[in-house]
C-alpha cells in the first residue's frame, strides 16, 4: 500500500479545502516546500500535490514550487489541477514528476486523454472526481451530467497509468472514504487505483487494504489536524 501524503497549494501556502469549497479552507504555517520536507523525513515515498491556482486558472501556477519539491527531496509527485494541455504535461514531466494528474480537461475531451496516455506514456493519471455518482469538474464548481462509471468504462483501454478517485461528499470531512464507490471504480479500472477523500484514521487505511485493486491512499486533513500521527501512518507503507 502507497500512502500518498497531500499537499494543496494555494498562494503559494498549504491549505486544505472543505468538499473543495474555496471559501471553506484552512491555511497551514508551513510552506509547501517544509511540509514535503517533514513528509520525506518521516520516511514517506509518494507525495500528492494539487495546484489548487492551476484548477482556477488553467495554468502552471506553482510549477517553481513543485520543481523544488523535486529537486530537493527523493520524492515520486503526483500532481494535479488545471491541468489542460500538453505543455503544461510536459512541463511537469521535465520537472520530474512521476504522475501527472488529468481531471477536467480528460472528461471535458476523451481524445485529449487518450493522445496525452500516447504521447507520455506510463506518466498519465487520471483523476475522477465524483459527486452522487456524477463527475465534477473545473474545481468541482461545474457538474458534468456524466456517470463516473459510464465514462470509465468509456476510456479505461486508453493506456491510463493511474486512477485518483475522490468522493468529493466525503473529501476535508474526515467521515472515512466512500469504500463502496470506490470498490466499483476498481472493478472497472484498467489501472491501480488510489483512494482520496475523507480518511480519518489507521483503520481507514487497513480498510483500504482489504479492496482489490488498490494502490494506495491519499491522507491529507486528518494529518494537518493531528487525527493520524505521521509515525504510525508511515508504518502502514507496504505493510
Amino acid at each position: 500500500m502507497k500512502i500518498f501524503p497531500a499537499i494543496d497549494i494555494k498562494d503559494k501556502k498549504c491549505v486544505r479545502l472543505v468538499k473543495g469549497d474555496f471559501d471553506n479552507k484552512t491555511e497551514y504555517e508551513m510552506s509547501p516546500v517544509e511540509q514535503a520536507g517533514k513528509y520525506k523525513d518521516h520516511g514517506f515515498k509518494n507525495l500528492h500535490i494539487v495546484d489548487l491556482d492551476g484548477a482556477i486558472t488553467g495554468e502552471t501556477v506553482n510549477l517553481s514550487i513543485i520543481k523544488e519539491i523535486v529537486g530537493k527531496f527523493d520524492l515520486k509527485v503526483e500532481i494535479g489541477g488545471g491541468i489542460r494541455n500538453f505543455e503544461s504535461i510536459k512541463k511537469y514531466i521535465d520537472a520530474g514528476v512521476e504522475k501527472v494528474i488529468l481531471g477536467s480537461a480528460a472528461i471535458k475531451d476523451k481524445n485529449f486523454l487518450n493522445e496525452a496516455c500516447h504521447k507520455f506514456p506510463n506518466k498519465i493519471a487520471l483523476g475522477l472526481d465524483a459527486k452522487d455518482g456524477y463527475l465534477s469538474v473545473f474545481g468541482w464548481k461545474e457538474n458534468s451530467n456524466q456517470l463516473t462509471l459510464d465514462y470509465l468504462k468509456e476510456v479505461k483501454d486508453y493506456g491510463i497509468s493511474r486512477l485518483i478517485y475522490t468522493d468529493i461528499n466525503r473529501d476535508g470531512t474526515k467521515q472515512s472514504p466512500n469504500f463502496e464507490e470506490t470498490a466499483k471504480v476498481a472493478e472497472i479500472s484498467n489501472c491501480p487505483v488510489i483512494i482520496s477523500g475523507g480518511v480519518s484514521s489507521i483503520d481507514d487505511i487497513e480498510k483500504a487494504k482489504e479492496l482489490k485493486n488498490i494502490e494506495g491512499i491519499i491522507v491529507g486533513k486528518a494529518i494537518y489536524d493531528g487525527d493520524i500521527n505521521l509515525e504510525e501512518l508511515v508504518k502502514e507503507i507496504d505493510a
